[in-house]
């Protein structure tokens, strides 16, 4: 007696066909999963004959072959203990194969029968819908991220004899659809806080502004309590909001790291990511033995903010270095390897010295020159070549803190990024980047030519603070994002000169401080 029933298995944010292959045959009692299953599935051997004989079932007592097919994909998680029960219910003539052979089957059973929710149902129902199925099999608590996928049939259950009813015809089970009004309207923890109540620091302001507009990546640097964390977390006020594409893929990572909440299944407002700087490597762009996404990955259309940016270990701040370049991290291990998108704007706020106040006209620092070096080096020349705009923080003066003079609002600023970002989709419609700050050297010479005039700023640049190439083609970008917020189809003179501003450590590191 045979059976095949349908389910997937996702490497990295994308499902995969798995085969379920269930053999009854005549000799002594055995039941044996075979096609590279790692512990959770070999363990659900157990789960599976007691959840059926618990549903009322009998559990045969003949031997039992389960092939996960293709056998050369690792096959991990608990979503393959439904499809398998269904599978040896099938064979023992329980349930028509014909019934089940359109629909992809994806749960965790638990000893009494009931369906438990999994992760990476959202990428499973993109590809179900892909390749034509004509529905697929979820728990309950899935049913809402399943959803999101429009004009495809979603059939949450609760337990196996559901299961058993709706496939033998005694119960129906309504496809279940989500109402996207609701998960659209989500407002933001971080419509509590805006712009307005930092008071001073306009050059760091304008700053933040163009990063937002062409999604740069920042450093900002000052004494302790400058307002350089107040600044990183009001940045996403003014982020545009996630269309739906962005959505759809940020929210099939959370889905495969099992971060989705059942009443919030779509991930509609910008990540805003800000791990500790105890943060090992693997926990920042992903990793451990069984892959997952790190904070690089959860950050994706959104913003990775790295506070204390010096006190994290030098080799964790090293491997941010082929995210920022590539937009994804490859993670390998022996026999396969998976690739997780990794797109984000990356924030760091640090101190310019161990004490902090290196630079700062109110405190005198304690440091030795030598300490300065050596706390400054902690970031290397590489890294930083990589950081769009760097910016001083400087502290507050008391004037500025008791000034009754209201501060530009995050909704005016959140306007003008807006707009500069529809110049951007406009530019880049037919290309596969959606902001100025992903483009490469095709798209600059493209895009960003600069006359004569200009080029003389950047070549008195180059030469002055001994900028690198890959310096020389981020000021430009900057530049090109500073024009689209003035409404400027060419880049002008004004547009360079304030680009060059924001490449203030790379001034510090040439001597010019």
């Amino acid at each position: 007696m045979f059976a095949k029933i349908k389910s997937s298995v996702v490497v990295g944010i994308n499902a995969h066909a798995v085969d379920v292959e269930v053999d009854i045959s005549f000799g002594l009692p055995a039941f044996n999963i075979v096609g590279l299953p790692e512990v959770a599935v070999r363990e659900s051997r157990d789960r599976v004959k007691t959840a059926i004989k618990n549903s009322g079932y009998s559990f045969p007592t003949d031997r039992i072959t389960v092939n996960l097919a293709p056998a050369d994909i690792k096959k991990e998680g608990t979503g393959f203990d439904l499809p398998v029960a269904v599978g040896i219910l099938s064979a023992s003539k329980l349930i028509s194969e014909n019934t089940l052979s359109r629909y992809l089957f994806l749960g965790e059973l638990s000893l009494d029968g009931n369906v438990r929710p999994v992760s990476g149902i959202l990428p499973a129902a993109i590809w179900a819908k892909k390749n034509g199925f004509k529905g697929i099999i979820v728990p309950l608590k899935n049913r809402t991220e399943a959803s999101i996928i429009q004009d495809f049939k979603i059939f949450p259950v609760k337990n196996l004899s559901q299961v058993v009813d709706f496939f033998t015809g005694f119960k129906k089970i309504e496809p279940f659809k989500s109402d996207f009004t609701t998960f659209l309207a989500r407002k933001s923890k971080n419509d509590t806080i805006d712009f307005s109540e930092i008071f001073g620091q306009n050059h760091a302001k304008r700053a933040l502004e163009i990063a937002a507009a062409g999604s740069h990546n920042v450093l900002m640097t000052g004494p302790p309590g400058s307002g350089k964390t107040m600044l990183a977390k009001r940045l996403p006020t003014i982020l545009p909001k996630l269309n739906f594409n962005e959505a759809l893929e940020t929210t099939q990572i959370y889905s495969v790291a099992g971060l989705l909440k059942e009443n919030m299944p779509l991930v509609t407002i910008r990540p805003f990511r800000s791990p500790h700087h105890t943060i090992s490597d693997a926990g920042l762009v992903g990793g451990g033995h069984k892959p997952k996404p790190g904070e690089v990955s959860l950050a994706h259309n959104g913003l990775l903010f790295l506070d204390e940016f010096s006190e994290f270990k030098k080799n964790v701040l090293e491997v941010l270095r082929q995210p920022i370049e590539d937009g994804k991290v490859t993670i390998s291990r022996a026999g396969y390897r998976v690739t997780y998108p990794s797109t984000f704007m990356l924030v760091g706020a640090m101190n310019p010295c161990a004490c902090g106040y290196f630079g700062d006209t109110t405190k005198e620092c304690s440091c030795s020159q030598t300490q300065i070096q050596k706390y400054s080096s902690k970031i290397s020349g590489p890294l930083l070549d990589r950081i769009d705009i760097h910016i001083e923080v400087p502290s507050v003066p008391y004037k500025e803190l008791t000034q009754n003079i209201n501060s530009e609002s995050s909704f005016k600023i959140k306007k003008r990024v807006e707009f500069a970002r529809k110049i951007q989709n406009k530019r880049f419609d037919k290309l596969k980047i959606f902001s100025n700050a992903e483009m490469e050297s095709r798209h600059i010479k493209m895009f960003c030519k600069l006359n004569l005039k200009s080029l003389s700023i950047l070549e008195k640049a180059m030469n002055n603070l001994g900028l690198s190439a890959r310096a020389y083609t981020r000021i430009i970008k900057i530049a090109r994002t500073i024009a689209d917020l003035n409404n400027e189809p060419e880049i002008m003179r004004k547009h360079l000169a304030e680009a060059v501003q924001y490449r203030n450590l790379d001034r510090k590191m040439n001597g010019e401080y």
